[in-house]
C-alpha cells in the first residue's frame, strides 16, 4: 500500500523524532560509537532547543528505556513536583479554584534536565559535553525556526511585550518561517552547565548541582519570587517555586506498568502520569476481540467507547498517591467487566468503575454539587478565548545496534505558557494547572506531589525481547492516537509507516489535564480520510463528530528491532516536521 515515507531498515541504528535536526543528532551520536541512551539524551537535549514551543530545558520528561542485554525495562522519572509552598489554601486565599494555566503559580520543578542526566548517568557512555554540544550548537549558531514557533510567538506577541519583558528579548521582533533564530542566553546556560571536570560521573553530578542547587536555582528562586507576572487568571503573580524546590528534588528510576496484548508486553509509566490509561484500552479492546479489519464504524465507536470509560478511571483513580489501586485496573477481569458497558450508542456522562469495590470520586467543581460519583453528569465547555495557545509535547524514539531502546516525551517549559528566566533563555514548567484545588482526590494538589502528567512514552516487548519504542505528542490525546497505530500494526499486520500514516481519531469527552479543563461531550474529532460513511455512522451513533481534514492529529514516531534482527523506524508526516532516519 502507499505511504507517505519507506519503513526505514538498517542495523547500525535509527532514530525518529518530532524534529529532523533532534534525528540527525541522535543518529550523529549513534554514527560516533554511542549507544541509544547516549543519543536520546542528545536528542532530546536538541528538542529543547529547537522546539522552544513545544518543549524546553525547564520542562518534563517521563523516559522509557529497556537494556538488551538483561531486557531490564524502566521508566526515568523527569516529572518535577509541587513546591513546598504550593498548598490549597494558598491558591484560595488568591481567589482561585483552579490553577492558571500560565505564569509562575503554574510552576513545578523542572525536571527534563536531570532526567536526561540520570539517564545518561546510568546507562549512557559519553562524556556530558558530547550530548550537550549539538544543542549548545544550535543555541548559539542558529536553527530555523518552524512556522508553528512563529505561529505561536506572533499569538502571544503583545503579551511579552506588554508583560512578559523577559521573553520578549528572547523572541521579539517575531522571527520570520524559516529565518535562522539564535538564543544566546540559553547557548551560555548551556555552556555553563557542560563546563565540568572530572570522570564523566563526576562531570554529569556536577551539572546537576549547577542546576538544581547552583546558578539555575539561583536565577529562578529570584525571579519566581520576586517578579510578579501575568497569568490566565487576568492577575499579575508572583509563584511558589523556590531553589529549595529544585535542591530537594532529583529523577527518579522506577517499575513500568504493563500489560500482554496481541501476545506482547506493553510497557508504560505507573498512575503518577496517565500511560496506564492507554494499558486499560488495550485489555478493554482484547476482551472484546476487536480487530482492525472491523467495519469502520463499528470500530471506530468501539474504540472510542472503550477509551471514554479508560479515561473516566484516570479522572477518578489516577495520581501520585501510594493507594492506587492500578493491579485491578489493569486485570484481564476488570477490562471484561468495563468492557460489557459498550453498547450501540455513544455513552452520555463519565463512568468511572469500582476497582476492588471503592467508590469512585471526581472533582466536585467540574461533575457536580458532590465530588463522590452517584450518577452520570457533565458540563459545557468553557470559554478560552483570549488566553494565551497551550502548550504541546515533542517524542523521540531511538535504537542502536545492541537492540537498546529509548522513547522519550520532553514537554512543558513552553514559550508561550511561563516567562523566561532572566538570563537563562528558558521558561519554567506549568504542569501544576493539572492539580486539583479539592482536598482528598487523587490528583489534589499537595506539596512535594508529583501532577499527574500527560506524558505518556511507550515500549512493546516482544517474548524474544525485540520491538519496538513508540510514542506520540498530544496531551490527552497521547493514549489515544497510539491505539489504533497498534491495533493495525500488532494486531492487522501493518508496517510502522502505514500504521503512522493510517487516519485516527480521538474522543474530546472527557475534561482536559489543562486549564480550564474544557471538554466536548460526546466529541469525537475524526480525520475525513475515515470517509463519509464513517463519519455519517458515527454521528448516528450519537457522537458529536467533528471533522478535522485529511491530514491532522497525531504525531506518531517509532523506532525499534524485528525478529530478525533489523532495525526499524518510522515516523509522522502530518506537520512536515518530524522525521526518522538510520542506517
Amino acid at each position: 500500500m502507499f505511504t507517505t515515507r519507506p519503513v526505514l531498515t538498517g542495523t547500525l541504528g535509527m532514530v525518529a523524532s518530532t524534529h529532523w535536526l533532534a534525528s540527525a543528532v541522535g543518529m550523529r551520536v549513534l554514527e560516533a560509537g554511542g549507544n541509544a541512551f547516549d543519543a536520546a539524551v542528545a536528542a532530546g537535549l536538541t528538542l529543547n532547543v529547537v522546539e522552544p514551543h513545544m518543549n524546553g530545558l525547564g520542562g518534563d520528561a517521563p523516559i522509557l528505556g529497556r537494556r538488551a542485554s538483561d531486557g531490564h525495562t524502566f521508566v526515568i522519572c523527569g516529572q518535577g513536583t509541587a513546591p513546598a509552598l504550593a498548598t490549597i489554601d494558598r491558591y484560595h486565599d488568591l481567589g482561585l479554584d483552579l490553577v492558571p494555566g500560565t505564569g509562575h503559580l503554574a510552576a513545578v520543578v523542572p525536571g527534563a534536565f536531570g532526567a536526561w542526566l540520570d539517564l545518561l548517568a546510568r546507562y549512557g557512555t559519553l562524556p556530558l559535553a558530547d550530548v550537550l554540544g549539538p544543542a549548545i550548537g544550535y543555541a548559539r549558531d542558529g536553527y530555523p525556526i518552524v512556522a508553528e514557533a512563529t505561529d505561536t510567538i506572533s499569538a502571544v506577541a503583545d503579551l511579552f511585550a506588554d508583560h512578559w519583558h523577559s521573553s520578549a528579548a528572547v523572541y521579539l521582533p517575531v522571527p520570520s518561517p524559516g529565518a535562522r533564530f539564535t538564543n544566546p542566553d540559553l547557548a551560555a546556560t548551556l555552556t555553563r552547565l557542560a563546563d565540568q571536570a572530572g570522570t564523566r560521573e563526576e562531570q554529569i553530578e556536577a551539572a546537576r548541582h549547577a542546576f538544581y542547587e547552583g546558578f539555575v536555582a539561583e536565577a529562578v528562586d529570584a525571579f519566581v519570587s520576586g517578579t510578579a507576572v501575568l497569568d490566565s487568571s487576568g492577575h499579575e503573580h508572583t509563584g511558589f517555586l523556590r531553589g529549595s524546590d529544585l535542591a530537594g528534588w532529583r529523577a527518579t528510576e522506577e517499575a513500568t506498568a504493563s500489560v500482554r496484548f496481541a501476545g506482547r508486553t506493553i510497557h508504560k509509566t505507573a498512575a503518577w502520569g496517565q500511560g496506564p490509561v492507554l494499558l486499560q484500552q488495550l485489555a478493554m479492546l482484547e476482551s472484546l476481540g476487536i480487530t482492525p479489519d472491523a467495519d469502520p464504524v463499528d470500530l471506530v465507536h468501539t474504540v472510542v467507547e472503550v477509551a471514554k470509560l479508560a479515561f473516566a478511571d484516570r479522572e477518578a483513580w489516577y495520581g501520585d498517591v501510594p493507594d492506587v489501586p492500578l493491579t485491578t485496573l489493569l486485570s484481564a477481569s476488570y477490562a471484561a467487566e468495563r468492557a460489557r458497558l459498550v453498547g450501540e450508542t455513544a455513552a452520555e456522562g463519565l463512568l468511572p468503575g469500582s476497582p476492588d469495590g471503592r467508590t469512585p470520586q471526581l472533582a466536585a467543581s467540574l461533575w457536580g454539587e458532590s465530588h463522590v460519583v452517584r450518577s452520570t453528569v457533565g458540563v459545557g465547555e468553557p470559554v478560552m478565548a483570549g488566553r494565551p495557545p497551550s502548550g504541546d509535547t515533542c517524542h523521540l524514539d531511538v535504537v542502536d545496534r545492541w537492540g537498546n531502546r529509548v522513547s522519550a516525551t520532553p514537554s512543558g517549559g513552553w514559550l508561550q505558557s511561563s516567562p523566561v528566566v532572566p538570563g537563562l533563555g528558558f521558561s519554567l514548567p506549568t504542569r501544576a494547572q493539572m492539580f486539583w484545588l479539592e482536598p482528598g482526590l487523587p490528583g489534589s494538589l499537595v506539596p512535594g506531589r508529583r501532577p499527574r502528567t500527560t506524558l505518556s512514552p511507550g515500549m512493546v516487548v516482544d517474548d524474544d525481547g525485540t520491538g519496538l519504542a513508540f510514542g506520540t505528542p498530544g496531551g490527552d490525546q497521547q493514549d489515544q492516537w497510539t491505539v489504533p497505530f497498534l491495533l493495525r500494526h500488532l494486531l492487522g499486520g501493518l508496517d510502522l509507516q502505514a500504521a503512522i500514516d493510517a487516519p485516527t481519531w480521538h474522543s474530546t469527552h472527557v475534561p482536559s489535564s489543562f486549564y480550564p479543563r474544557n471538554h466536548t461531550p460526546l466529541g469525537v474529532v475524526v480525520e475525513s480520510r475515515l470517509g463519509t460513511r464513517a463519519l455519517t455512522g458515527l454521528a448516528e451513533r450519537g457522537h458529536a463528530v467533528h471533522d478535522t481534514g485529511p491530514w491532522a492529529i497525531g504525531r506518531l514516531s517509532a523506532a525499534g528491532v524485528r525478529a530478525d534482527g533489523m532495525l526499524v523506524a518510522a515516523a509522522n508526516p502530518r506537520g512536515m516536521q518530524g522525521y526518522a532516519v538510520g542506517r
